[in-house]
């Protein structure tokens, strides 16, 4: 990852006022957002185009200590502008310019006690946080509820997947956001589980989409998520459940004062536009440490998706080791229960052979120590410094350059400082971060160097697991690009050429989808590190046009451009890598479904499409056409590729 360029310019403009009522809007006006103080409560509001987004959402917490939520005095607002520029090879975009105009208004409660309630509003998204000021030698708190509302108009629909249970799925793992979305709900449906739902939370209204969520948690804060609707249909923000991680540790955040909570996020548009091509997550977080050395991002392939527990052996490794180097890919992801079946002197040697095929080394651990009951190894490595840190030194030592730690749970301020200890230990000792059976990244991408993606996501394991699965497929793929993947990187593991899910490609579940749909998911499932779900059969079995495609495929983008689509049904996506664009769609549909777009980017250019005939066959056209403009028809469970 390059260095951080950060551009900070703050052209203040003060405005104090004693009025119960302050406003800002974005940079071209088109969102505007009200603070209000009614009978000593704050709320807020928010229009897009003078349309009601939000109505009057509740805002506020409450520590141990002090209430910030009811009889509060507005002492004033001030109004200054933001810009920031930065650049980052991890995200949709890898040069980001931001401007926003930002809006403080100060509250203080009975006691004198001082709240700033800080909005940053540009042109298609706000973040917003509460500062707490220091009032006294009494500087620990522990913050118990934030009344943080989001209020749609009540013809409103939301896209949404509940939040987990706690300590229940396999060994008591859960909450580890892998639930299934429902699309296209009444605003005041309750959720699943009785347990709200996870971030990020989509939203229609008659005329706009609306993402919500949040960034910028670290250590010290916990992770939330949205509540169930209350009478009044107004969601709020949730913390974690007492029940989480075995019942142990709080349900609060612990700060010290003066601080600064995470931000809540809102992104708004006529369109989905906005809603993909967001960065907000990035645009309003820093990085906490410097990188120890310059990251490499690439693709890579793991044995354990299709050929599961009994590949995690010297010589299946070995195999997948040279597939990975017949595909060109930088990277292999040797899985659980290496340990065991390779053990530590072996895995050396096994290293040192990847190395030999310019293959690096991803491993997996097991992050339990205490919080559930899941048995595969390695255990009881990573959720204590001492064992951690002396981990980590034999990981750097034999030049491994990732790990995947999977089996987190819990979103409670002492797994975020988890998430955290584990990144920055790791960043010591040049090592890049994956995780799994964890929570939604947050502003990690930009805050730890070292970071590279969650799961967060029914994810491709759940392929091998079940038929009712590979069924939902194609509607499962056609939500992430519009949730879950536009607030972070996501680690799905997906591109699946086998037809069938076992070792032999001869039995198992059945894939339903086409093999361009699976080159397409290459493309829209964004993360810097890709493994694969290929398998060394491909090479013989799979038509040649789709090992070109992924052996040339990229991990990283400069550009990403939102064509069309609609949650669950269709997805069409534009990324550019240099001076190489790639299409992307996939439709969900039980239909056929013509689309015409343009992207003035290619004009002038040749192109290669990969798509499918009607009866589900995917093949390969060189296109002379070079004025921009496509034409497509993608067929039920298929998709299409385009590259110039």
């Amino acid at each position: 990852m390059k260095a951080i360029v950060l551009l900070i310019g703050l052209m203040a403009v003060c405005n104090f006022s004693v009025a119960q009522e302050a406003t800002i809007s974005s940079p071209n006006e088109a969102v505007k957002v009200k603070i209000h103080l009614e009978e000593g409560r704050p709320a807020y509001s928010v229009l897009y185009n003078n349309e009601v987004v939000l109505e009057k959402s509740s805002l506020g917490l409450k520590t141990n200590i002090s209430d910030y939520s009811e009889a509060l005095n507005f002492e004033g607002s001030r109004t200054t502008s933001v810009e920031k520029s930065y650049e980052s090879k991890k995200l949709k975009d890898s040069e980001i310019n931001y401007k926003a105009r930002e809006l403080s208004a100060t509250f203080t409660n009975q006691k004198g006690q001082k709240i700033d309630i800080i909005f940053w509003v540009s042109n298609n998204d706000i973040a917003f946080r509460y500062h707490l000021h220091k009032y006294s030698d009494t500087i620990a708190h522990v913050v118990t509820k934030e009344f943080t509302g989001f209020k749609f108009p009540e013809t409103a629909k939301s896209f949404l997947t509940p939040q987990s249970k706690s300590m229940v799925g396999f060994q008591r793992t859960k909450p580890s956001y892998e639930e299934g979305y429902y699309l296209d709900q009444d605003i005041n449906k309750a959720s699943a589980h009785n347990m709200g739902f996870t971030f990020p939370g989509l939203f229609k209204t008659e005329d706009h989409w609306v993402l919500l969520s949040e960034t910028g948690v670290d250590g010290t804060y916990v992770a939330s998520h949205l509540s169930d609707p209350d009478e009044e249909g107004e969601y709020t923000i949730a913390f974690p459940d007492s029940t989480e991680n075995n019942d142990f540790g709080s349900t609060g955040a612990a700060i010290s004062l003066p601080f600064s909570t995470p931000w809540r996020t809102i992104t708004l548009g006529e369109t989905l536009k906005p809603i993909v091509e967001t960065t907000i997550p990035f645009d309003v977080v820093e990085p906490l440490y410097e990188a120890s050395q310059d990251y490499d991002f690439g693709r890579g392939v793991w044995s354990w998706i299709m050929w599961q527990d009994a590949s995690m052996n010297y010589d299946d490794q070995v195999t997948y080791i040279d597939f990975a180097a017949e595909m060109g890919y930088e990277y292999i992801l040797i899985d659980a229960l290496w340990d065991q079946n390779i053990g530590y002197d072996r895995m050396e040697e096994l290293i040192d052979y990847a190395k030999s095929k310019n293959v690096d080394v991803f491993l997996w651990y097991n992050s339990n120590g205490v919080a559930n009951d899941a048995p595969m190894t390695p255990r009881h490595k990573m959720h204590r410094a001492i064992t951690r840190k002396k981990e980590m030194k034999w990981l750097q030592e034999n030049g491994v350059k990732g790990l995947k730690v999977d089996f987190m749970g819990g979103d409670k301020q002492e797994t975020i400082q988890l998430y955290e200890d584990i990144m920055s230990d790791a960043n010591d000792h040049g090592l890049m971060m994956i995780f799994h059976g964890a929570t939604l990244p947050r502003g990690w991408e930009i805050m730890y160097p070292n970071f590279i993606s969650t799961e967060a996501v029914l994810a491709s394991e759940n392929l091998m697991f079940s038929q009712h699965a590979n069924d939902q497929e194609a509607r499962s793929a056609a939500i992430h690009s519009f949730i879950r993947n536009t607030v972070g990187s996501m680690d799905y593991g997906g591109t699946v050429l086998n037809e069938r899910y076992n070792r032999n490609n001869d039995g198992g579940n059945v894939r339903r989808t086409s093999d361009a749909f699976q080159l397409a998911t290459a493309v829209l499932f964004q993360t810097p590190v890709q493994f694969f779900a290929l398998t060394p059969n491909n090479l013989e079995d799979a038509p040649e046009f789709a090992i070109d495609f992924m052996k040339n495929v990229p991990t990283t983008w400069d550009e990403t451009i939102f064509i069309d689509g609609y949650p669950g049904e269709y997805s069409v996506i534009a990324r550019r890598h240099k001076k190489q664009w790639y299409i992307a769609g996939i439709n969900a549909s039980e239909e056929p479904r013509k689309l015409s777009f343009s992207l003035p980017q290619m004009e002038g250019t040749d192109f290669r499409i990969i798509n499918d005939t009607r009866k589900g066959k995917s093949d390969k056209k060189e296109i002379n056409r070079k004025n921009g403009k496509f034409e497509v028809t993608i067929q039920p469970q298929g998709g299409f590729v385009i590259t110039n």
